[in-house]
């Protein structure tokens, strides 16, 4: 088998089009194409893991090891002598990070089984859609749909550049102080338009009608945006679920903290109030306790929370916990070994 086939059974389970827009997900060094026997899984390539990459294909992390751009790459650096690592022996590094995060049966699921919470949903769900329809002359049609498709509109499922063209005839009179593309002032025009339609998720339309409105000729776009009776999917950031039965905050925080192994926790709020109700989000996940308010969460476990959100969310009712960044994420790398152990027997799977 190939590297390409394990990451393709990855990509089908956490789709690459859920990666936040800030994130390096993806291949980060290597090449997919050679053959795969042994495999590694890490929350992140560090140093101290680095003499037990030996003999692996190819290595799997939730971080990225690259997050920008780089200007040099030095061996004498940290970062460098990664790379350097990678490559001279031949291993692909691969970052599955935020779009573990948000697809469903990846993080927020793994940290809600810890709890054993049921009927599950996202705290910031992805997946809400619109239908963008733009009216375009038809000699800036493409210019138009490429713009917004780099901007993240037309995917639906694993395909890209989804749209629908038809073609139609636009009117319009150009009053005076307007400085038209196409026609003169006073006088109406019909120009040859094509009725552009598209998808766009919720979280990029703000990206994708700026990206339209740039690459648009006329100086007032027609455009219209219809919300779609699409359900959106569970796929989206933490989740928040029912326990079995009442207990305890401080109870509940502990059996958390049991499971994670984390040894130390910061908690904001009252301990001894009574919680049915839990979200979680691991990482830096403290930004949505507002999310998780709003869910009817009582408790809120996660990674990070800022001094001063901690002290806003238990002002407004919320009981809030934090474990540390790296102490929520860690239960990744046996989940991921877990499932290409099972997906994939023949491979051996190192959990570094």
């Amino acid at each position: 088998m190939t590297r390409a086939e394990v990451v393709a059974f990855l990509e089908e389970r956490f789709p690459p089009e859920l990666a936040e827009e800030w994130d390096n997900s993806g291949l980060q060094v290597g090449e997919l194409g050679g053959a795969c026997e042994k495999v590694g899984v890490a929350l992140d390539l560090s140093l101290e893991i680095l003499p037990r990459l030996s003999g692996l294909d190819l290595l799997i992390t939730h971080h990225p090891l690259l997050f920008r751009p780089l200007n040099c790459i030095s061996t004498s650096t940290p970062l460098g002598e990664k790379i350097a690592a990678l490559l001279t022996q031949g291993i692909a590094c691969y970052a599955l990070h935020t779009p573990y995060d948000l697809a469903q049966g990846g993080m927020g699921e793994l940290l809600a089984g810890l709890l054993g919470l049921s009927e599950l949903k996202p705290l910031a769900p992805r997946g809400k859609l619109l239908k963008l329809v733009v009216f375009v002359p038809s000699d800036h049609v493409e210019e138009v749909a490429q713009a917004i498709f780099a901007a993240g509109a037309g995917k639906i499922g694993r395909y890209g550049c989804c749209s629908f063209r038809s073609p139609g005839t636009g009117t319009f009179l150009p009053q005076p102080g307007t400085s038209p593309h196409i026609g003169e002032v006073g006088k109406l025009a019909q120009v040859d338009e094509v009725r552009l339609e598209t998808v766009v998720p919720q979280e990029r339309l703000t990206r994708v009608i700026s990206a339209m409105l740039r690459a648009h000729p006329y100086e007032e776009v027609a455009y219209d945006l219809y919300p779609l009776e699409i359900a959106p999917g569970l796929h989206g950031l933490g989740r928040v679920g029912n326990l079995d039965r009442p207990a305890p905050a401080s109870q509940v925080i502990a059996t958390f903290s049991r499971e994670l192994g984390a040894a130390g926790v910061q908690v904001y709020g009252e301990r001894t109030r009574e919680v049915s109700r839990v979200a979680v989000c691991g990482g830096s996940g403290g930004e949505l306790w507002r999310e998780a308010l709003a869910a009817g969460a009582q408790l809120f476990l996660t990674g990070e929370i800022g001094y001063h959100q901690g002290l806003e969310a238990a002002e407004a009712g919320l009981t809030v916990a934090a474990y540390g960044h790296r102490e929520s994420e860690l239960p990744f790398v046996n989940h991921l070994a877990s499932l290409l152990r099972e997906a994939f027997p023949q491979l051996e799977v190192r959990e570094l």
